[in-house]
């Protein structure tokens, strides 16, 4: 595809513009200067052709952070095809996006002057000082107002080949899907009845209606996948402020995608890159750092709503700690999120290389303890800013994917769960006999199993707790929650 970058100096609207071209808010936009920090892409159609569009960082500069936008702003404008340089047309034209703009020309790419936030038609004045930038391309638009978008669209549009035309789908092709969606469905209805052959009890007793209100309840909160997408693995690096998650970003990358700097908080936008790793398809995302609440200023308030929607379609959980310093309250916070979220999740000990190795079993007990609800996930050591054992992380996240999609067999999971039972039996609730008649794994990313019973209440969380350590033990469930869901027989 064809790539589209949008280039300027700090807030002359290149975000609002991108989202005006994606159709919907996926860039944080703000009046605040350097809102935008790293390059973000997103496919994007101009009429009825795709191409790649590139929101980049305001080309100023002036301290650390802002030096490295701009260098990053750069490199995207020398890979695109493309460039969309805005202008503020409220003020008048800047030697800098003088200098910046013949730059951009001597790169031999079709580039365009878009002057922006000319809002009525008094403002079009404006117009007429921009010329002297010696542009053949120039267009005055507005992009709040959504005035004079098209005469770009269709100069942008005359730049795609005619081979990036995507074709609609034809009706005949949406009949075959129909087709195949009512077949499976039929396939998944009968695979149904041959497991209910699985019965621990066989007696008809009548059953009593009880909700499933329990205090376990909360635990039955689940999240749909689809299951033919499991080569596509979306994972969320989450941590607080310079624990390294863009240097582990650009390590998982190899390449420096992500702008890293000293500066706590560089990282605003949620920034999503994929690579292909042994036939699957891997998609990082470095989320924004997390503060407390009480130092959440501005844009970052957006950018932890931004994270959490990140977490919401996410399939696992990098949590990244910094193992050069003490953890802190924040950390478990925000691994609290992984937990009800119910992601597959691989704890990240950071900056292992200036970390005090001797105290290695002192630091694993700590993570231990204060990461219980996180018990499943399995802990790396490693070093983001010298790329030391970054290489094993990729095998472990397909390996723990495996785990999070995988489906086992009615009969193994009720083996394990019956001799569980004669173990160990249910305890009787308010007198009343609690039986379980069968289990069954009815999803998966992540394992979602129910438990058919007489009486859903009667199932205590420390009972769920035993059958999940006990399934545990069977079964390779490392890196990944297990959900249980108690039910009646018949109840959907």
């Amino acid at each position: 595809m064809k790539k589209i970058a949008i280039i300027g100096r700090p807030n002359v609207g290149k975000s609002s513009l991108f989202n005006r071209l994606v159709k919907k808010r996926d860039a944080i936009t703000s009046d605040i200067a350097g809102t935008t920090r790293d390059v973000k892409r997103r496919s994007v159609m101009i009429m009825n052709k795709e191409a790649l569009l590139l929101d980049t960082g305001g080309l100023d500069q002036g301290c650390e952070l802002f030096d490295k936008i701009k260098e990053k702003s750069l490199e995207a404008a020398k890979k695109a095809d493309i460039i969309l340089y805005m202008v503020d047309g409220k003020s008048i034209p800047d030697e800098n996006d003088k200098k910046l703009f013949y730059e951009l020309q001597t790169l031999g790419k079709d580039v365009a002057l878009v002057v922006n936030k000319i809002d009525n038609d008094k403002l079009k004045e404006n117009l007429w000082d921009f010329y002297e930038f010696g542009c053949d391309a120039i267009f005055g638009i507005s992009v709040a107002h959504n005035r004079s978008v098209v005469p770009l669209l269709e100069w942008v549009y005359d730049k795609i080949p005619d081979s990036d035309i995507v074709k609609e789908e034809s009706e005949e092709d949406d009949v075959n899907l129909v087709d195949e969606d009512e077949s499976a469905f039929e396939f998944e209805e009968h695979n149904e009845e041959e497991e209910d052959d699985g019965f621990f009890y066989t007696d008809e007793e009548e059953e009593e209606d009880f909700e499933d209100d329990s205090i376990f309840a909360q635990n039955d909160r689940i999240k749909e996948f689809d299951e033919n997408d499991v080569n596509h693995i979306k994972i969320s690096i989450i941590g607080r402020t310079n624990v390294g998650k863009s240097s582990l970003l650009n390590a998982l990358l190899g390449e420096e995608r992500s702008v890293v700097s000293s500066v706590a908080g560089t990282t605003i936008d949620p920034i999503d890159e994929s690579i292909e790793y042994k036939g699957k398809q891997l998609t990082f995302v470095d989320t924004a750092g997390l503060r407390r609440r009480g130092k959440i200023l501005g844009i970052e308030k957006f950018a932890l709503m931004r994270t959490k929607e990140m977490l919401e379609n996410s399939n696992m959980a990098l949590v990244v700690l910094d193992a050069s310093e003490p953890f802190l309250d924040l950390d478990e916070k925000i691994a609290g999120l992984v937990d009800s979220n119910r992601l597959a999740c691989i704890i990240v000990l950071n900056k292992w290389d200036i970390a005090s190795r001797d105290d290695y079993d002192k630091i694993i007990r700590e993570v231990r303890d204060r990461f219980k609800f996180l018990a499943y996930a399995p802990i790396i050591t490693l070093s983001a800013k010298s790329h030391k054992r970054v290489d094993k992380l990729h095998d472990m996240i397909l390996e723990i994917n495996d785990n999070y999609s995988q489906r086992i067999k009615t009969s193994e999971l009720n083996e394990v769960l019956e001799k569980a039972m004669r173990k160990h039996h249910l305890p009787s609730m308010h007198g009343q006999i609690i039986k379980i008649y069968y289990a069954t794994q009815y999803e998966t990313r992540p394992p979602k199993i129910a438990i058919v019973m007489n009486k859903p209440r009667g199932l205590h969380f420390t009972y769920r707790r035993y059958l999940t350590n006990k399934l545990r033990e069977a079964f390779n469930f490392s890196g990944t929650p297990v959900l249980f869901k108690a039910k009646k027989r018949g109840e959907k």
